[in-house]
C-alpha cells in the first residue's frame, strides 16, 4: 500500500519471525506483474539470506499465480525474466528480477539500475555495508524508483539505523514488535527473555524490533550520542580547547574541533592542505577571535606530519601541545593499551554526564558511533585502528583530542571542572 501511494523510500524494522521476507516477496511479485518496463534488484548481506530465503520465497509465491500469468515468467537460479513475445522480443531485457549478494569489497550490487520503474529490495538491511547503499544511490534517480529496506535492527550505526534516526524525515518507516504478533509463539518471547534478560540487546533486537542501545564492542553507545545531538545546554563558563587531527595521506582530511566545556561548538574539515596551509588556516581561525575568546590550548596529534604542524604553530605563538596517541596512557589508569583508547573512553565519560551537546553535528556523531574496541593479549583495552574502520574518524578524533586538555581557566572569575577533565599525566619521563 505504501508503494502504491507513491512512497519511494520505505524501511521496515522488526523482531524475528513476523514475516518480513514474505512481505518482500509479495512486493516483488506484485511489482513485476503490474509494471512494464521494470527492473527489480534484490540484495542481502549473505548468500543464504538472499537465495535460500528471499529468492526461494519469491519463487514460491510466483508459483501460486494463475497459470496464464505464471507462465509469462522464466525463473532461473539468480534471476526472473519476463519471457519475450512476438510483440515484444526484448521483454526479458526490459523486465526482470536480479538477486545479487552485497559485500563491502564489491559494493556494486545495486548500482547501474535504470528503468522507468525501479525497485531496490534489501533484506536484513542492517547487515549491508554503507558502501553498497552509496553505490546504489544513482539507481534511485528516476521518478518511479522505490527502495524497500527490511531487517532486524542489529546495529546501532549505519545506513539502516539512520533511516530511523538522522534521516528519518526522508523515509516511510514501519516498526513491528513480536509482542502480541499473531505469528509469534509466546514461548519464543519467554525463551529470549529468560536466556538474555528483558533489558538485553538480544531482547530489544530479536523481540521488540528495537535497535541495540550499544553494540557489544562499541565504545560510546549510540543512544548517548543521539541524545546529545540537539540537547539544549549552556556552555560552561570556561575557555575553549581545540583539537587538530592532521591528515596522514592525500585523500584524508584534517579536522579542527572546538570545544567549550560541555559543548562541542564546531568541527571543520580541510582536504588537500599541506602542513603550511593547515598552519595558516589554524592561525587565521585563532587570530579572528578576541583574546578572551581564544582557546587556552590547541591539542595536535603529532603522529606522522603532525609533528611539523606543532613546531610551526609554536613558532607562530599559538598555545599548542603535541599529543602522541600511540603512547602509554596516563599514570592514573593503566587499563588501556595506549592513549588513543584512553581518549575514546574519556569521550564515553563525557557523554555519560548527560549535560553535553554536539549542537546538531550529525557527521561527527556518526564517526563517534562506529569506534569499537577489543582486548590485547596482555588484557589491555585497545581501540580498533583507523585502518580497520569503515571510514577514518577524523572529526571524532579531533574532538577527543580536546579531552586531553586540562585548562580550566574561567571566564568571569568562575572555574569549572568535571571528572572527565582531570589532568592527564604520562608514564614518560619529562612529560606530565
Amino acid at each position: 500500500m505504501a508503494i502504491a501511494r507513491g512512497e519511494r523510500r520505505i524501511a521496515i524494522r522488526s523482531g524475528h519471525g513476523v514475516g518480513k521476507t514474505t512481505t518482500l516477496a509479495w512486493a516483488i511479485v506484485w511489482w513485476i506483474c503490474t509494471r512494464f518496463p521494470q527492473k527489480t534488484v534484490c540484495t542481502a548481506p549473505t548468500q543464504d539470506q538472499l537465495f535460500d530465503a528471499l529468492a526461494a520465497e519469491t519463487k514460491t509465491w510466483l508459483a501460486k499465480l494463475p497459470a496464464a500469468v505464471r507462465e509469462r515468467f522464466e525463473i532461473l537460479a539468480e534471476s526472473i525474466f519476463l519471457k519475450p513475445t512476438a510483440e515484444n522480443p526484448q521483454a526479458n531485457e526490459e523486465s526482470f528480477v536480479s538477486f545479487r549478494t552485497s559485500r563491502p569489497d564489491k559494493p556494486e550490487a545495486m548500482a547501474g539500475v535504470h528503468s522507468k520503474n525501479v525497485l531496490l529490495i534489501v533484506d536484513e538491511a542492517s547487515g549491508v555495508a554503507d558502501e553498497v547503499y552509496e553505490a546504489g544511490s544513482g539507481s534511485m534517480s528516476g521518478d518511479e524508483a522505490v527502495t524497500l529496506l527490511a531487517g532486524n535492527p542489529t546495529r546501532g550505526v549505519g545506513y539502516f539505523f539512520n533511516c530511523f534516526n538522522k534521516n528519518r524525515a526522508y523515509w516511510y518507516k514501519v516498526h513491528i514488535s513480536c509482542v502480541g504478533h499473531p505469528r509469534i509463539a509466546k514461548d519464543f518471547i519467554d525463551q529470549i527473555r529468560n536466556t538474555y534478560g528483558e533489558y538485553s540487546n538480544a531482547f530489544r533486537v530479536r523481540v521488540l524490533g528495537e535497535f541495540p542501545l550499544a553494540d557489544d564492542d562499541t565504545i560510546i553507545p549510540a543512544h548517548l550520542i543521539e541524545a546529545a545531538l540537539d540537547r539544549a545546554v549552556t556552555p560552561a563558563n570556561v575557555r575553549e580547547i581545540w583539537g587538530l587531527d592532521v591528515a596522514r595521506f592525500g585523500s584524508d582530511s584534517s579536522a579542527l574541533a572546538r570545544r567549550k566545556g560541555n559543548v562541542l561548538l564546531s568541527v571543520e574539515e580541510k582536504r588537500g592542505y599541506d602542513t603550511m596551509q593547515l598552519c595558516g588556516w589554524v592561525k587565521s581561525e585563532y587570530d579572528a577571535l578576541k583574546p578572551q575568546d581564544q582557546p587556552s590550548e590547541i591539542l595536535v596529534d603529532v603522529i606522522g606530519i603532525g609533528a611539523g604542524v606543532v613546531d610551526r604553530l609554536r613558532e607562530l605563538g599559538l598555545p599548542v601541545r603535541g599529543i602522541n596517541v600511540s603512547e602509554t596512557p596516563t599514570i592514573f589508569d593503566d587499563r588501556y593499551l595506549n592513549h588513543r583508547a584512553e581518549l575514546w573512553f574519556k569521550g564515553r565519560e563525557w557523554f555519560e554526564q548527560k549535560d553535553c551537546s554536539l549542537r546538531g553535528d550529525a557527521d561527527t556523531a556518526e564517526e563517534l558511533k562506529m569506534q569499537t574496541y577489543a582486548y590485547s593479549s596482555n588484557g589491555k583495552i585497545k581501540a580498533t585502528p583507523k585502518s580497520e574502520l569503515e571510514k577514518s574518524p577524523n572529526r571524532a578524533d579531533a574532538f577527543l583530542l580536546t579531552l586531553d586538555g586540562e585548562s580550566v581557566s574561567a571566564i568571569g572569575g568562575k572555574s569549572w571542572r568535571s571528572n572527565w577533565k582531570k589532568p592527564l599525566g604520562r608514564k614518560i619521563k619529562g612529560l606530565v
